[in-house]
């Protein structure tokens, strides 16, 4: 097996045409590269069908085409050919990750094992909350933690001006992807703008029923029998964005509020962490108003 530093995955979309596997895996054997994984997927299939074809390579390369921009070079003209939206990831590059957390930290602590354990391969390089409450775990890891509140309340321009601190911070790190870990703020649409891509949310399924405080206690009173998590990339429309991954777990009569929350907390974390691996990963490509998961 070769050094990780020789790995890559590729991730491509364009219009759905014939010989788009041929061009791509030939070119690859061509250039001495070894296919570890690759699957596809054409959306050709119903009424809200894109007609787009989509495509992930996880492959071994040469050590004189071991970097992006070479590989880049390389297909040039295949992604001229077919006109490919077509991206390569270092493997040995570790996307840094910014976390966000309000006053609900379990998918924060959950993240955060995971990536100390190894199991989450990035790095996380600042923890931002609009609150103090988690500075404590922060530094147990020792992750820098940005304590910015919205001082003077939530007007707009407060807002923003808090935005702002964030942005200056994410391009100061060079993060690839933020994380709302129960992040609980609307982001402007000027911020989601910044973020189109790269910014996953998370958040119980019972919307548009039971909005606003307290969802779970409202979901017991109304004898909900399942209970959910969605994972979902931001945009300007309030949790509306392309959806990545979802799950539920099935309740009943016997259990109290309390119990409802606590299910669904385990609900999120699981849901969230798939979401931000599958990114990390590479696996997730946005296709219109919904995504693609090569799993």
């Amino acid at each position: 097996m070769m050094a990780l530093d020789h790995q890559f995955v590729l991730t491509l979309a364009c219009r759905d045409t014939k010989g788009i596997v041929h061009a791509v895996s030939g070119l690859l054997y061509q250039a001495g590269c070894n296919i570890i994984d690759s699957q596809q997927f054409g959306d050709l299939e119903g009424d809200d069908a894109t007609g787009l074809f989509f495509m992930r390579v996880h492959f071994q390369a040469p050590p004189q085409l071991a970097d992006a921009a070479t590989l880049g070079k390389l297909f040039e003209h295949t992604r001229q050919q077919f006109g490919m939206d077509v991206r390569f990831h270092a493997l040995a590059a570790r996307p840094r990750v910014l976390l966000m957390v309000s006053q609900h930290g379990h998918c924060l602590n959950d993240l955060l094992f995971r990536w100390k354990s190894g199991s989450l391969p990035v790095d996380i390089p600042a923890i931002v909350s609009n609150h103090a409450a988690f500075e404590a775990l922060a530094a147990s890891y020792g992750i820098p933690f940005h304590h910015l509140p919205l001082v003077g309340g939530s007007s707009a321009e407060t807002k923003r001006a808090q935005e702002q601190q964030v942005q200056a911070l994410i391009e100061a790190e060079r993060v690839d992807l933020v994380v709302l870990a129960r992040y609980m703020q609307i982001l402007s649409p000027e911020f989601c703008r910044v973020l189109a891509g790269r910014a996953i949310n998370i958040h119980h399924s019972f919307l548009p029923s039971f909005k606003g405080a307290r969802p779970y206690f409202q979901a017991h009173a109304r004898g909900v029998k399942l209970i959910g998590a969605t994972a979902h990339y931001v945009t300007p429309d309030l949790d509306e964005g392309p959806i990545i991954e979802q799950d539920v777990q099935r309740v009943d009569h016997t259990l109290s509020a309390e119990d409802f929350t606590a299910v669904g907390r385990d609900v999120e974390c699981v849901v969230l962490a798939r979401a931000v691996r599958w990114h990390v990963e590479h696996r997730v490509l946005v296709n219109g108003h919904k995504c693609v998961v090569f799993r």
